[in-house]
């Protein structure tokens, strides 16, 4: 079991915010570029 702050973050490509890791992305963190669903739209 991990702490939440010991998992690993990214920026947001539109807002710039952090955002970490959820377990819904465990299969494509790689590809997770957004923090939410409003910013991949605003894209």
């Amino acid at each position: 079991m991990r702490r939440k702050g010991d998992l690993p973050q990214k920026l947001c490509a539109v807002c710039g915010r952090p955002f970490s890791w959820r377990r819904k992305w465990a299969a494509c963190w790689d590809e997770v570029r957004y923090c939410s669903e409003r910013c991949r739209r605003a894209r």
